[in-house]
Formats: C-alpha cells, sequence, structure tokens
C-alpha cells in the first residue's frame, strides 16, 4: 500500500470518528444505564450506536474491508480478507458512563496483520491522535514523539498500581509516579504522545483494545510489544491474545528486563480467571 493511500484510510478513519464522536457526546454526562455482556463488561446503547455509524461509514468508504469490533458479532470471514477495520467504539465504557474524561473512540485499518492507519480520539477532551504507516504520529495534526527517559525511577508509568507491588517480583520496582486510565487505546496515546513515559498491562487484551495505539506509539518512535518482547499483530482468530509494553526504546528494555521471566501461559491462565 502507498504512503498516500495509507493516508487516506487515516484521513476517513478520523472523519468518522469525529461524526461518532458528536453522537456520543449527545449522550455523555446524561444517567446512561449499562448492563453486562457475557464477558461481563458492560455495554450501553451508545455503544451500539457507535458502532453501528462506525461500521455503515467505515465499510462504505471501503467495501472490500473485513471488521471486527468489540460489539458487532464476529465474522469469521474476516480471516481471509487483506484488509480489516479493527474498532472499539468506546473503549472505556465505564468511564463514559460515570462521566469521566478517560473514553475514546479507536480505529485502525490493518493490512496482513500490520496496522497501517490508526485514530484515537478523546471526545470529551477533543485530543485526536492519528497515524499513518512511516508517516510519523500527531495530536490535533501537531507531531508527537515518545518520551526518552531510561531510567524506571521516577518515571511516569500509566499502570495498575498494585502490578508493582505483589510479592513475586524477584526484585523490587523503584519508585516510579503510576497513574491509571480507564482506556488501553487512551493509555498508549498518551505514551506516544509524551505525556507519560510508559503503559504496562500483564493481562491479556483484545485486538481492538491495541491495534490503533500500537501504530500511533511506533509512529510516535516507541517499542510497542508483549511482556516477552514480541511484536504485536493483528486479525487473528480469537482477536484476543496480547498484553503489552509501550515506552520508548530504552525504558522498555527496562521494563522487558523485569517481566519477560513470566511464562506465557501464567498470563493466558490469569486472564481467564
Amino acid at each position: 500500500m502507498s504512503l498516500e493511500s495509507a493516508t487516506s484510510l487515516r484521513d476517513i478513519a478520523a472523519a468518522v470518528a469525529r461524526k461518532a464522536a458528536r453522537l456520543a457526546l449527545d449522550h455523555y454526562g446524561e444517567d446512561i444505564e449499562a448492563w453486562q455482556k457475557g464477558d461481563k463488561t458492560p455495554v450501553t446503547k451508545t455503544d451500539l450506536a457507535v458502532d453501528r455509524l462506525l461500521r455503515e461509514e467505515l465499510t462504505a468508504a471501503c467495501p472490500g474491508f473485513g471488521w471486527l469490533s468489540e460489539e458487532t458479532p464476529d465474522d469469521p470471514s474476516r480471516l481471509a480478507r487483506r484488509d480489516v477495520w479493527i474498532v472499539d467504539p468506546i473503549d472505556g465504557t465505564r468511564a463514559f458512563v460515570k462521566g469521566k474524561p478517560e473514553w475514546v473512540i479507536s480505529i485502525a485499518a490493518v493490512r496482513e496483520g500490520a496496522p497501517i492507519a490508526a485514530v484515537i480520539l478523546n471526545p470529551a477532551t477533543d485530543e485526536l491522535f492519528d497515524a499513518a504507516t512511516g508517516m510519523g504520529a500527531r495530536l490535533n495534526g501537531v507531531s508527537i514523539h515518545v518520551s526518552t527517559r531510561a531510567e524506571l525511577e521516577g518515571c511516569r508509568m500509566l499502570a495498575y498500581g498494585d502490578l508493582f507491588a505483589r510479592p513475586e517480583w524477584p526484585a523490587p520496582w523503584p519508585p516510579m509516579h503510576v497513574e491509571q486510565r480507564n482506556a488501553i487505546a487512551y493509555r498508549i496515546a498518551l505514551v506516544a504522545s509524551g505525556a507519560f513515559d510508559a503503559m504496562l498491562t500483564l493481562n491479556l487484551k483484545s485486538e481492538w483494545d491495541l491495534a490503533a495505539g500500537a501504530l500511533i506509539a511506533a509512529e510516535a518512535g516507541a517499542r510497542v510489544t508483549n511482556h516477552q518482547g514480541e511484536a504485536l499483530t493483528f486479525n487473528h482468530p480469537e482477536g484476543r491474545g496480547h498484553n503489552i509494553i509501550c515506552a520508548g526504546p530504552a525504558l522498555h528494555e527496562a521494563i522487558l528486563a523485569r517481566v519477560s521471566f513470566i511464562p506465557m501461559a501464567r498470563i493466558v491462565a490469569a486472564s481467564q480467571d
């Protein structure tokens, strides 16, 4: 795919995300009813409405693409497609319901397993992160770059704080400034922009949580892998199966040195609990 067509897909995704954001904002801050899906994650009528809008608009613009979304029943025909849209209509539904500005619309165009265009839009804060392969990453049209921090001590880390206090670590983690954001995609985007130095989650996440952020962060200079240093690929049958370390190369290496000993089988078992 040419750079021009990757940027075209980025621009298509951004325009559709803006349209979806207007729909979502119509209900943001209201008394929103949420219910649990089979996997015990929450969903609202707004999630489903945004999903319908994204699917209609994106598949109309690119009719040859497959489709993978958190809120659409999976169609295995996507596995035979070279190109697929991977989206999360509202990543951070809990934050959306609570009126916290930590939810995003996440869209990735994936070709042969690799994201080539991506948009993450936080409608509540009007932050639009985007990237096209080989063209860098941007926040509201301005180029962004991951931080160059190399030391864990004192770094700005997005993760669950209790992760670092678990007794099974071979050596204590150094003091860090640890915060949390509800949406995985938003955490990755904040690292890409340099607002935070790193993000880490060991539990396995779905492809729609990671695909857009993986490209945006990589284009911003981050190294993005699973906890054993392996690259993330997408459009797999299960649509799930990655955890993630996202940071500048030096800091990524420091985190990897502390977590790569954990067997993948243990991660899989913990994620199924």
